[in-house]
């Protein structure tokens, strides 16, 4: 079910992130917070969830897990760090509507449980479910290629493909 992490070609090590939600896809310039429409954290995407679990879309170690919940910062094997940021404001929901099922420190594979989170409080206390995945140390990496799909099915579609 989970597709293949890495391939190697010429030295060179591309990572394949696979989508950690089920749901609409949307460039960043589509978030309507400018911290993320204007890549501040970084280049990536995001995805409009339509169900309520995010799973690991690499395989690598757990960098931070946000006290409140919130957001989940990955390292995968190829050195590219990605924020996976539930929501829009909802750090200020300080933790209510998220179980968190990893720590720091974990390592993690793709398809592997991070986040379940009640969308209902989501969309009735903070700005959006939007879902930002960002590549924050995209400076160090080289190209950064963005699916074309419109609909992504997590642990399936391949989202992003980042060489180092």
């Amino acid at each position: 079910m989970f597709k293949k992490l890495f391939s190697k070609t010429d030295n060179n090590t591309k990572l394949f992130l696979i989508a950690p939600l089920d749901g609409e896809v949307l460039s960043l310039e589509e978030v309507p917070d400018p911290v993320f429409a204007e890549k501040m954290m970084g280049d990536g995407m995001a995805i409009k969830p339509s169900g309520s679990t995010v799973y690991s879309p690499i395989q690598g170690k757990v960098m931070q897990v946000f006290p409140t919940k919130h957001a989940i910062g990955l390292q995968a094997e190829n050195g590219a760090e990605i924020l996976i940021h539930i929501g829009l404001e909802t750090v200020n929901l300080k933790g209510e509507g998220f179980e968190v099922f990893v720590k720091e420190g974990d390592s993690v594979k793709v398809g592997d449980k991070l986040v379940q989170f009640d969308k209902q409080i989501i969309e009735q206390k903070a700005a959006s479910t939007i879902t930002p995945i960002i590549i924050t140390n995209t400076a160090d990496m080289g190209e950064i290629k963005k699916t074309e799909k419109k609909q992504v099915v997590a642990g399936q579609d391949e989202v992003m493909v980042v060489d180092k």
